[in-house]
């Protein structure tokens, strides 16, 4: 089971804030890369 500190999904979600404002082509990358990470994290959380 992987366990990850609440701290970290808020500052993931300032950082993919911030570069969306700054680069907002960026908006697809940032997305797909999130949902790959949620995915494999409920993948792995029920091995």
């Amino acid at each position: 089971m992987i366990v990850i500190h609440p701290v970290i999904y808020p500052i993931v979600s300032l950082i993919a804030g911030i570069l969306i404002l700054i680069f907002p082509k960026i908006l697809n990358f940032v997305v797909a890369v999130y949902l790959i990470i949620i995915g494999i994290m409920g993948l792995a959380a029920q091995t």
